[in-house]
């Protein structure tokens, strides 16, 4: 079941009514599991007993945690969490790249190996529950919250169903506080979280399915005969595409809990109006990014008593992108993916201290001159900001190829002729290109006009009529689209 048909539409309909009935909290917390594990099991029924093996086991590990009086034991049933959640991921997820791999080793050696193919099917939102059941066990452990003892209400935080398959990931800390007590939406939550969803059901059947999706698709379809301007274009079209479609899915998750009386948290703020690689992580899929930062990031810096050395810094960079590579796929590509930001991370650092360092040496005034947040280098203000903005957004369109490529030797095809403007085949016409560039600056100046004050501030500004016709079009867009066609599903959902 997904956001963009009319089966979620009825199905949201008789919940939200269910929801709203005159009976007790504990039966409307009944009605909200039931709901997810209908929303989920309408993909694959068979992988409910995945969610509530992972659930039962986080659930009992926790309580068991708490109940230890030792650390050694502690750790333990932290290790059988650890261990349960993500050798069920790695099977599930990279158990087809694990064998690939062990194979071409083994025959580059010159054995001849070649086993039976495995049919392992990707359950739906493993990556996501996964991490998000993950993330409690270890606070668990940590003693930052204490272990729930209510089965329903852990089960209803693993698998409420707006956020289930494809995020934000959300912690416990914030979410099991919001079920001690009746939830009802407001009037105004209840408006604001269907204008959510209808805002993000643009975003993805018109702009993702209907404008970017057929060029980036073309264009990476076939990418030993593309040349230099539909090299760019597919991969300008692709890097919106994925913007739209997945902000586009947390926008509609967020309205839906919304709806519900529930607050998600902001998973994604403008990332294409980012100054650096940093601010860019700082805004791009919010709810991972501060994920690998406390679960990964952070234990690796701990491993440093005393002080961080830069190499030390460099290293714990690039281990947690890689890894947020292998998260997104489990492919060489999206590993080179999460390196190539881990490199650009590495440098901005670098690049930041260098500069500094030099200033402070030569003893110079700053008034002058300022650091955009989280920006790659230092530059005036106005022009030079506007510079940082499209240099990195330029970096991260490179980096888009390996996402987007069906393997790695066909992305670094893609980059070598983007680089070589010499012979451009417009395998796309104009007027796809002329749609993605004017789509591409609309975004970007859209996205740095609302950078700071967000959707909600724009529209506190703008009068009722002029927000009930943006309402309408966009309504009438959406129901156009989806009539038109079946709807797609996320791209996310495969991750």
């Amino acid at each position: 079941m997904i956001f963009n048909s009319f089966t979620f539409i009825i199905f949201f309909a008789v919940v939200l009514s269910l929801y709203y009935a005159p009976l007790s909290w504990r039966t409307h917390k009944i009605i909200l599991l039931i709901a997810s594990y209908v929303f989920y099991g309408a993909w694959n029924p068979p992988f409910l007993l995945l969610l509530w093996f992972s659930t039962m086991v986080d659930w009992l590990c926790a309580l068991w945690m708490e109940r230890s009086e030792t650390q050694r034991r502690r750790r333990i049933f932290l290790i059988v969490s650890l261990a349960c959640n993500l050798g069920m991921l790695s099977y599930f997820k990279y158990g087809n790249f694990f064998l690939e791999n062990f194979i071409a080793g083994v025959n580059a050696v010159g054995l001849s190996y070649r086993p039976a193919a495995p049919s392992i099917i990707l359950p739906v939102g493993i990556s996501f529950y996964t991490f998000q059941s993950l993330s409690y066990t270890i606070d668990v452990y940590r003693k930052h919250i204490p272990a729930k003892r209510s089965l329903l209400d852990f089960a209803l935080f693993v698998s409420f169903f707006p956020q289930l398959v494809a995020g934000p990931i959300v912690r416990a800390v914030d979410f099991l506080p919001q079920l001690l007590e009746r939830k009802r939406a407001t009037s105004n939550e209840l408006g604001w979280g269907m204008t959510l969803l209808c805002v993000g059901l643009f975003e993805k059947v018109v702009m993702a399915d209907t404008i970017l999706a057929p060029i980036a698709d073309t264009v990476y379809a076939s990418t030993d005969r593309v040349g230099f301007f539909s090299a760019w274009t597919g991969t300008l079209a692709f890097s919106l595409q994925i913007f739209f479609d997945f902000a586009g899915y947390s926008t509609c998750a967020i309205g839906v809990a919304m709806c519900f009386g529930f607050a998600l948290m902001k998973n994604f703020n403008f990332p294409y109006a980012a100054t650096g690689p940093q601010d860019f992580w700082v805004r791009w899929h919010m709810s991972l990014s501060t994920w690998f930062r406390d679960y990964v990031f952070t234990p690796l810096a701990r491993l440093k008593r005393g002080r961080v050395s830069r190499r030390w810094l460099y290293l714990m960079t690039m281990v947690t992108m890689l890894l947020s590579g292998l998260w997104h796929g489990a492919a060489w590509k999206f590993v080179v993916w999460g390196g190539l930001h881990a490199v650009y991370l590495i440098s901005e650092r670098f690049i930041r201290e260098r500069l500094a360092r030099r200033r402070a040496n030569q003893k110079l005034a700053l008034a002058p001159i300022t650091v955009a947040e989280g920006g790659f280098i230092l530059l005036p203000r106005g022009a030079g900001t506007l510079l940082l903005v499209l240099l990195t957004y330029g970096l991260v369109c490179l980096s888009w190829v390996f996402f987007r490529a069906p393997d790695l030797s066909s992305a670094l095809h893609v980059l070598r002729v983007m680089f070589t403007p010499v012979r451009g085949d417009l395998m796309r016409s104009i007027p796809d290109s002329l749609t993605v560039l004017a789509v591409t600056a609309l975004t970007l100046i859209v996205s740095w006009r609302l950078r700071d004050e967000g959707l909600v501030g724009l529209a506190e500004k703008l009068p009722a009529w002029l927000r009930g016709v943006a309402t309408a079009v966009i309504i009438f867009s959406v129901l156009a689209c989806i009539l038109s066609g079946d709807g797609g599903a996320f791209i996310y959902f495969q991750f």
